[in-house]
């Protein structure tokens, strides 16, 4: 009696087991973004105007930034972005794959003309839905671009013949170095001069091996180059350095003044300048 009693309980436990619901299943993991997806509506966005578009064909934006390994949820640090052509890019990627994007400008405390084109800048990438929260911060002196050690990739386009000139070439390279993670990548776009030729930063053109320098001197191993940015029609010996040719187009000394009976053809014909891309890491030990 007592054993049919015994299975008559468990029969009751076992019935009630069967009638529990089954726990809900934990919900699936959202996929991770398309990074190709997502550079693609970037680039081909509305918020880019026709002009801006037609410069792809001279700058491949696509291939550039796939070249250095950028990935929509990096931390990500562009120098001088000036108006912003690779923020209209990078800057939603970004956004949307859940990265950050840190614009490092000038000092606005400078010039006037700078605290001008920095605030120029926010003005115009103000529209977080579009942009997310982009972080401007300074190179020079004293600031960081990013804080030590946290970015994924520092990328400067067109910029180094600047620097060279002003003598600021080998602190700005130490201070991207500074801001990186170990293993984290360095990213050069610049107007390429002729190795043989005399050096002349007025120009606008850097030898491969200067910047090479620069960076391996700041701490920098040189990882690979790629030709996607380069332009064998670029003579690199133009009047007015690599400005004659597009997009500033300049004719004369004076910029913004035209020359009279200037040959722009000639040098419309050969496009954008011949320019290197450079990748360099930063060691992880």
């Amino acid at each position: 009696m007592k054993k049919l009693h015994a299975a008559a309980a468990l029969c009751v436990l076992l019935g009630a087991c069967a009638e529990r619901p089954a726990s809900a299943a934990a919900p699936a993991a959202a996929p991770a973004p398309d990074a190709a997806a997502l550079l693609d509506a970037a680039i081909a966005g509305d918020h880019r105007s026709p002009e801006e578009k037609a410069r792809d064909a001279w700058r491949h934006p696509k291939e550039t930034l796939t070249f250095f390994g950028v990935e929509p949820g990096m931390s990500v640090v562009e120098i001088w972005p000036g108006g912003g052509w690779y923020t209209k890019i990078l800057a939603p990627y970004l956004k949307n794959g859940g990265g950050v994007y840190n614009a490092a400008q000038r000092d606005p405390a400078s010039s006037a003309r700078a605290a001008e084109a920095v605030q120029n800048f926010k003005d115009a990438y103000a529209d977080a839905t579009l942009y997310g929260d982009i972080n401007v911060t300074v190179l020079g002196d004293g600031f960081d671009v990013a804080p030590a050690g946290t970015a994924d990739v520092v990328l400067t386009f067109r910029n180094v013949h600047n620097w060279t000139s002003a003598g600021q070439a080998e602190a700005n390279f130490k201070a991207f170095f500074r801001a990186l993670k170990p293993g984290g990548v360095l990213g050069v776009v610049e107007h390429r001069a002729n190795e043989g030729a005399p050096e002349d930063p007025a120009s606008g053109y850097v030898r491969e091996s200067t910047v090479k320098a620069l960076a391996e001197g700041a701490g920098f191993e040189f990882v690979e180059a790629s030709e996607i940015n380069a332009n064998p029609k670029d003579t690199k010996d133009h009047p007015y350095g690599v400005w004659t040719l597009p997009p500033v187009r300049r004719s004369s000394q004076s910029p913004g003044q035209e020359a009279p009976n200037f040959d722009r053809a000639k040098y419309d014909a050969i496009g954008e300048s011949d320019r290197m891309t450079l990748k360099f890491v930063k060691p992880k030990s």
